[in-house]
């Protein structure tokens, strides 16, 4: 079947079906949880290769739903990332009938006396085993967007592969390829020259493939002369991008953002700079043309790196810092300009962020 025939085929359906999963249908799906029990719990983390173990009832039935630790009810499964006295105070005052911990927490945490059948799973990383429990009992995921909005605009000599979705007013230009599987949200402008691989989702109000910022002044007259940008922009599977974020197409060369590489809101990207897989970049972050990151990279609120730097793999960079050298792997960099600080963190997050192991 052609790009063109597809669109049109798909056209007939999406009057009814781009609307599938608006904020309604989102807040319905939360509420609408399905009820397991301890040995599903455990079923899960034995699946996602968690090792745990378990102290409390284990003849509690059927649990409800997930809540955050504060609010959940004993008939709720939550969850604990603090360590320390913090976590003791939480998990503590907490009415959860369940509760994810951390493993460390183990030698010295008791359970609830106000609540008798409370049961606490211990756990190398209880945001992630909820992250997966909540996944399996929820039904947010279950109604996905497929087709594409009426009022969208999409380039003949573009191909959109099954599966996806493109929203209101949103463009695709001409030469671009969105693979499998891709969610691509309200007000989006992808232009020429654009590959987005399959499980993508690109949030209200970001653009891509425009031109770069690239001038080169005349040495006689002073002016500036604009680089012509004739590369593309290439998004691998997995990707996600936030609201009103830009990444600039490449001149010659592709900007390519790597496998599972997550933006938060309000990230500029400019152009020819290559991002390794599974980086996290959050609000506000800038990066200058042409600089290379690793993977597993981690970037602060409103961070900047100077263009054509090259950034090892799992590195950090604080919140508000210049970087304006290179960075080697697995460094910590903090301030302006942006220096070393990994001998100084002792803070497990911190390394947590970037996958690294104290």
């Amino acid at each position: 079947m052609t790009t063109k025939s597809y669109l049109r085929s798909i056209s007939i359906q999406s009057a009814h079906m781009y609307q599938l999963q608006d904020e309604k249908d989102r807040v319905t799906a939360v509420k609408n949880q399905k009820g397991f029990n301890l040995a599903d719990i455990e079923d899960i983390l034995a699946d996602i290769g968690a090792t745990y173990t378990v102290r409390g009832e284990r003849s509690r039935t059927t649990f409800n739903g997930v809540a955050d630790i504060k609010n959940a009810s004993k008939d709720q499964l939550s969850f604990c990332s603090s360590a320390g006295a913090e976590a003791y105070s939480r998990i503590s005052e907490t009415n959860a009938g369940v509760v994810l911990c951390k493993r460390d927490l183990e030698a010295f945490m008791t359970l609830n006396k106000r609540e008798s059948q409370q049961v606490l799973l211990f756990v190398d990383n209880p945001r992630l085993a909820f992250i997966h429990i909540m996944k399996r009992t929820c039904n947010v995921d279950n109604r996905k967007k497929v087709g594409v909005s009426p009022s969208a605009i999409i380039s003949e000599s573009s191909e959109i592969c099954k599966n996806s979705y493109v929203g209101n007013f949103s463009i695709i230009g001409d030469n671009c390829y969105i693979g499998n599987n891709v969610i691509i949200h309200d007000r989006v402008n992808i232009l020429e020259n654009t590959k987005v691989g399959e499980n993508c989702i690109i949030q209200p109000g970001t653009v891509i493939g425009a031109d770069g910022f690239g001038f080169e002044r005349n040495d006689a007259t002073l002016e500036l002369e604009r680089f012509p940008h004739i590369g593309g922009v290439i998004i691998q599977d997995g990707v996600e991008i936030s609201s009103n974020c830009s990444i600039a197409r490449g001149c010659i060369d592709d900007t390519v953002l790597g496998h599972g590489t997550k933006l938060d809101a309000l990230v500029h990207i400019a152009h020819n700079v290559k991002i390794g897989a599974d980086s996290v970049i959050t609000a506000g972050v800038i990066i200058g043309g042409s600089t290379i990151i690793g993977k597993t990279c981690w970037f602060g609120l409103n961070s900047t790196l100077k263009n054509k730097i090259k950034i090892g793999s799992r590195v950090i960079v604080g919140s508000g810092a210049s970087v304006i050298h290179d960075i080697e792997d697995e460094d910590i960099v903090a301030g302006v300009p942006a220096r070393s600080i990994k001998n100084k963190v002792t803070c497990d997050k911190l390394f947590m962020m970037a996958g690294l192991r104290r």
